[in-house]
């Protein structure tokens, strides 16, 4: 019984995500209907043989498919590693871009593209991971310093320390080391780029989001103890620093890789968590997959209305992101108040 309802629920989880990527395929300044959209979908992975435009079958396999499913992938991973983070540091305000995390990201990754540190031995997925890394040990190495055993209520003042930091860094780097083409590119893909996204982008988000949400989902009964503290999950014998660094290094990676392929991207990992609790409870056996869903929803959309919002121009979509995620957090948090 409980695998026919696990399996339904997959189903309707994947024609939902497969109904958002074809829209986001579909709807652009040059409008494809989601039949062609099929058609060109159904030529290319099983050789149908459908008669389509050979320009709408270019502009959709090669540039607004990889930008569809990346943007999916990026919006899962940022929700749930808000989720890991919120639920492992018991603040609500935790998500990676608030905990400088992404920051490091961006520095790591500038360092590898514009200084050429590791001369090509290191990827840009690689640099972005130890900057992340290395904003976070820095963020939590000031947090306990600063207030010791209640670092966890103080951790967010330092990540908005070590951002500023960090962000720092990036744009001392760029301002030195980058032509003025360069640093134009750079200011551009910082703010959220998926334009330059094809299927080796796809190669890597996909399988990194999907393991980091198998390794989330296996530890949801953890996670569901870490909301009462270390202590409690010690006690229900909960391994608690060894699923701590696995789960922090887990959120890290994937916001690593995000960050490498689109730029940094705000509000997702705050507000789509937050928004699922209000909505199913904070049992994370329906909260991290409800995340994730949303999360790839979310920012398919936000792509969608990137590319259409001014004619003939795209928004950086971490513009969107925060136009979008910042009036929606407010009202979350206006209710919450009034819930009290």
């Amino acid at each position: 019984m409980r695998l026919s309802i696990l399996a339904l629920h997959v189903l309707w989880v994947s024609a939902l995500l497969l109904a958002a990527v074809i829209a986001g395929a579909a709807i652009g300044e040059t409008r494809i209907s989601p039949e062609a959209v099929s058609q060109i979908l159904a030529n290319k992975l099983w050789n149908a043989g459908y008669p389509v435009d050979p320009i709408d079958e270019g502009i959709i396999w090669n540039y607004r498919l990889t930008r569809a499913i990346v943007a999916a992938a990026c919006g899962a991973g940022l929700a749930i590693s808000g989720v890991v983070l919120q639920s492992l540091l018991r603040n609500p305000l935790a998500e990676p871009y608030l905990l400088g995390i992404s920051a490091g990201a961006s520095t790591g990754a500038v360092l590898v593209a514009l200084l050429g540190i590791g001369a090509g031995a290191i990827s840009l997925s690689a640099g972005a991971f130890v900057g992340a890394m290395a904003a976070f040990a820095m963020v939590a190495l000031l947090a306990r310093a600063s207030q010791g055993a209640a670092a966890a209520s103080h951790i967010i003042l330092a990540g908005i320390a070590g951002s500023q930091l960090f962000n720092a860094l990036t744009s001392f780097m760029i301002t030195k080391s980058a032509s003025s083409e360069q640093a134009r590119g750079i200011m551009f893909w910082l703010l959220g780029n998926l334009s330059g996204v094809r299927w080796h982008s796809v190669a890597l988000a996909v399988p990194v989001v999907l393991v980091g949400l198998l390794v989330c989902v296996w530890h949801r009964r953890a996670l569901d103890a870490f909301m009462f503290g270390s202590d409690s999950a010690a006690s229900l014998g909960i391994a608690v620093r060894r699923v701590q660094i696995m789960l922090i290094g887990c959120a890290a990676l994937v916001t690593a890789v995000m960050v490498s392929i689109v730029g940094s991207i705000g509000f997702v990992g705050l507000v789509i968590p937050h928004a699922i609790r209000m909505l199913v409870g904070v049992r994370h056996a329906r909260l991290i997959p409800l995340s994730a869903l949303c999360g790839a929803l979310f920012l398919i959309a936000a792509d969608v209305l990137s590319r259409t919002l001014i004619k003939g121009q795209t928004l950086p979509i971490g513009v969107i992101t925060a136009l979008i995620g910042a009036p929606v957090f407010a009202l979350i948090l206006i209710r919450g108040n009034r819930s009290r």
